[in-house]
């Protein structure tokens, strides 16, 4: 934590000048100065649709295929025509669902996990109503905290179609082995989507090794603007029917794009990535190593090693701190020796404390936090949690400090302990 150049991070994020400690990160980061720089400067001089004969709409198409781009390679995809970018992740979820339907028949099985966000469950358990389909429900370990292989195992069979799962719980925390699953699922035949929206914010994505068919992730959490963005096979994509109008092109990247594309928000986007690859050469460097010079994909990757050796450090920290408060309950990983399989978002319960009246209580500090299910509403259904109350959930970006989980653990114990 000392080495990490943490002061230099948060001087370029313009909302951390303030009083607030923003400890809400898994429900939407922060965005540094260039984000907000380059939507204003779309909205300046590229504020056209694509396609124009014009240099305003010529600006235009630039942006959009410099976010596609730079999407392509933050998750390590092949090209931009393999990058779909949309509203939210839930709404290219719900979208890509219906897509994929075209090719399932009534007795088809998918699998859905106790650990996912809705917007990795509601698509599917809606696909499967409308289409006859079966649905099978894939616990995680209570021990492990994690899916593990032979549970996904024992659901595989030949009627199996898709695994719907997350790389990283959005509230335990915990990261999923993907590639172990996603490797049984394909011996399965089975098609995988993958929502990597709580783990693209700590950590490289490569779809590449993964071995999945799709994979989802929200700009908003990787400090860009509200945007979703969805990776997939470039073949799929060019088979898959696309829900669009008929003047739609049927070309990729734009095949499964609807309507008028949000210019702005895509130069914020490809800002984003820039980020990313500005924190990768500010911070791959060392006493004995030059700093990182070589591809914008590994200029990334180093950005990710720096901020994940800042950040589970201090997860650990408050992690620590918290189970030092008389009945307090963290819902996840605790074990320093674990930390490579979990991100650093901490979420815990008090059987004397509405997560509610806390979460109230601290924003009344400036302490910027989160309760209830947080769209986790199997996570906390499959714990036995109050479906309302769920959680209160802490979590951390690479831009926090010591200071401040130091800060919102002394409050706690000052609420909690009276």
């Amino acid at each position: 934590m000392t080495t990490f150049p943490i002061e230099r991070v948060r001087a370029e994020f313009p909302a951390l000048a303030g009083p607030h400690a923003f400890l809400d990160n898994p429900a939407g980061t922060q965005v540094p100065r260039r984000v907000i720089e380059a939507v204003s400067s779309a909205l300046a001089s590229a504020a056209s649709n694509l396609g124009g004969a014009f240099e305003a709409s010529r600006r235009a198409d630039a942006i959009y295929a410099r976010a596609h781009e730079a999407m392509a390679e933050l998750l390590g995809a092949g090209s931009g025509g393999e990058i779909t970018i949309g509203q939210s992740m839930t709404t290219l979820t719900f979208q890509l669902s219906r897509s994929l339907g075209r090719r399932f028949r009534p007795g088809d099985e998918l699998i859905v996990t106790h650990m996912d966000h809705e917007g990795n469950v509601s698509p599917w358990l809606q696909l499967a109503e409308d289409l006859g389909l079966t649905l099978r429900w894939l616990p995680f370990n209570r021990d492990t905290w994690r899916i593990e292989p032979a549970d996904l195992a024992a659901l595989l069979n030949e009627r199996t179609r898709l695994l719907a799962l997350n790389y990283a719980s959005n509230l335990t925390g915990s990261i999923n082995p993907v590639a172990e699953l996603a490797a049984l699922a394909k011996r399965a035949g089975a098609l995988v989507y993958v929502d990597a929206v709580q783990f693209v914010p700590h950590g490289l994505a490569d779809v590449a090794k993964l071995g999945c068919d799709f994979l989802a992730c929200s700009s908003y959490k990787f400090f860009g603007p509200h945007l979703g963005v969805l990776w997939g096979r470039a073949q799929l994509l060019r088979e898959l029917h696309p829900y669009a109008v008929r003047c739609n092109t049927k070309d990729l990247p734009g095949r499964h794009e609807l309507g008028t594309p949000q210019t702005e928000l895509l130069a914020g986007l490809a800002a984003a990535v820039d980020y990313l690859v500005w924190l990768g050469e500010l911070t791959g460097g060392s006493d004995s190593q030059p700093p990182v010079r070589g591809s914008r994909r590994e200029r990334i990757a180093a950005a990710y090693g720096a901020a994940s050796a800042y950040e589970m450090p201090l997860a650990q920290m408050l992690i620590d701190e918290l189970r030092r408060i008389p009945g307090l309950e963290v819902q996840g990983i605790t074990e320093s020796n674990r930390l490579n399989v979990r991100v650093p978002t901490v979420s815990f319960t008090h059987p004397a404390h509405r997560n509610s009246d806390l979460a109230r209580a601290l924003g009344e500090k400036g302490i910027n936090v989160w309760s209830g299910h947080n769209y986790a509403y199997e996570v906390a259904r499959f714990l036995g949690l109050d479906e309302r109350e769920g959680v209160l959930r802490i979590g951390l970006a690479h831009y926090n400090t010591q200071t401040e989980v130091e800060r919102i653990v002394g409050e706690l114990r000052g609420l909690i302990v009276r």
